[in-house]
């Protein structure tokens, strides 16, 4: 196997999508997954470049395990569910903290899967939108999630990690909104992402080699639950 030049990290909560994001960019397919234990990852050669994908636990027993695999990473992708808004607050509440080990220039990227969940019925009404049967609406849902939310998380972020907003990417050009299942906006996520890690890579090549997961040093950590902003 290739060694990585680079890393990048996805956290979130239990059933927000990961795996199927990760399946459906390397595997341009969709698959119901059951939920990852530990972690697993993928290998993408980008340009001259090897990249590691990293799908990570969202459940609480392997939480302490986050911060392990974070270490290093160029990029971390921190995902929620659109129509759940107790998954994003869990990014700060649970999983911001963990991206302490990650590298000091460390990009995030901040994604709400499960678009195709949502509807434009369950939108205020519009006079200009065409009018919809209530029967295609049945299935459909009311995103509890704005595009506003992530953009507020995302300038959190920044200020926990005691970042400028000129030195970094806009907060707009960071927060996507994907669908897993249709595979909605899922490859321009990653490819975005890949082209910011590239000049990280070449800087912590620059700097000596990158560090690595390694599973015999993981000591289970005490955690606390507190959100990263007052």
């Amino acid at each position: 196997m290739k060694k990585p030049d680079g890393k990048v990290v996805l956290l979130g909560d239990m059933n927000v999508g990961k795996t199927s994001l990760l399946h459906r960019y390397m595997e341009k397919r969709f698959q119901e997954t059951v939920s990852t234990v530990g972690g697993a990852f993928y290998l993408k050669q980008w340009g001259p470049y090897n990249i590691s994908i990293w799908d990570t636990a969202g459940r609480e027993q392997f939480h302490g395990l986050g911060s392990m695999y974070c270490r290093g990473a160029a990029a971390v992708i921190l995902t929620y569910d659109v129509n759940s808004l107790q998954s994003l607050t869990e990014l700060e509440e649970r999983f911001l903290a963990l991206t302490d080990s990650a590298s000091a220039d460390c990009i995030f990227a901040i994604v709400g899967n499960k678009v195709d969940l949502t509807d434009d019925c369950a939108l205020p009404p519009d006079e200009n939108r065409p009018e919809k049967s209530v029967a295609s609406c049945s299935s459909k849902v009311r995103k509890q999630v704005c595009a506003e939310d992530a953009i507020a998380l995302y300038k959190k972020i920044l200020k926990y990690k005691m970042l400028d907003e000129k030195d970094v990417p806009a907060a707009e050009k960071m927060c996507f909104e994907t669908s897993a299942k249709t595979g909605y906006k899922v490859d321009y996520l990653f490819e975005t992402v890949f082209d910011m890690v590239v000049p990280i890579i070449v800087r912590q090549k620059a700097e000596g080699p990158p560090q690595t997961v390694d599973i015999t040093d993981y000591k289970p950590a005490k955690r606390t639950k507190s959100g990263c902003c007052a």
